[in-house]
C-alpha cells in the first residue's frame, strides 16, 4: 500500500490530468464557437457586398423595395440556423464538460478519502478527537462540493432553457419583421 503522501501526489497528478482534459474540452467548444462566428461573418459580408452592388444598380423606388424585400426574406431562416447551431455548440460543450467534471470529481473524492483513511490508520494514539474533527470537516467539504455540483448543473440547465427561449423569440421577431417587409 502506498503511503499517504504518495497517494496525495497520485491524486493531485490525476486531478491535473483531468484539468488538462477539461481545458481541452472547453477550448474545443470555444473553437467551434469562433468557427461558427467566422463563417457567419464571412457570409454576411459577402451577402452585404452583393446587395450593395445590386443597390447601386437600382433605377427606381419599386425596384429598390423589391430588392430590399428579397434581401430580408432569408434572414429569418439564417438567424434560426445560426441560433440552432450556437445552441448545439453550447449544449454539447456544457454536457460534455459537466459529465467530465462529475466523473473526475467522484474519482478525486474517492482517492482523497482513501488517502485520508490511510493517514488516519497511522495517526498517533490520543489524536482520535482531532481525527474525528478532520473527518467531519472532510465530510462537510464533500457535501459542499456535491451541493455546488448540483447547483451548477441546475444553473446550466436553466441557462440552456433561457438560451433556447431567447433564440426562439429572436427567430419569431425576425420572421415577423421579414414578413412586414
Amino acid at each position: 500500500m502506498k503511503n499517504p503522501i504518495e497517494q496525495f501526489a497520485a491524486s493531485n497528478q490525476a486531478n491535473l490530468q483531468a484539468l488538462e482534459a477539461l481545458s481541452g474540452q472547453a477550448f474545443a467548444g470555444l473553437e467551434k464557437f469562433v468557427e461558427l462566428n467566422m463563417a457567419a461573418s464571412k457570409a454576411v459580408l459577402s451577402e452585404s457586398l452583393v446587395h450593395a452592388k445590386a443597390m447601386m444598380a437600382v433605377k427606381d423606388a419599386q425596384e429598390f423595395m423589391a430588392l430590399q424585400a428579397d434581401f430580408m426574406k432569408p434572414m429569418a431562416e439564417k438567424s434560426t440556423a445560426y441560433a440552432d447551431h450556437l445552441k448545439s455548440i453550447i449544449t454539447g460543450s456544457g454536457e460534455e464538460f459537466a459529465t467530465a467534471v462529475e466523473a473526475n470529481s467522484a474519482k478525486a473524492q474517492k482517492a482523497f478519502t482513501k488517502a485520508v483513511e490511510e493517514m488516519v490508520k497511522s495517526a498517533p494514539v490520543g489524536s482520535e478527537s482531532a481525527v474525528a474533527a478532520f473527518k467531519s470537516a472532510l465530510t462537510a467539504g464533500q457535501n459542499a462540493v456535491e451541493t455546488a455540483q448540483a447547483s451548477t448543473k441546475k444553473a446550466l440547465e436553466a441557462a440552456q432553457s433561457n438560451f433556447a427561449s431567447a433564440a426562439s423569440q429572436a427567430t419569431q421577431a425576425v420572421k415577423k419583421a421579414t414578413a412586414a417587409v
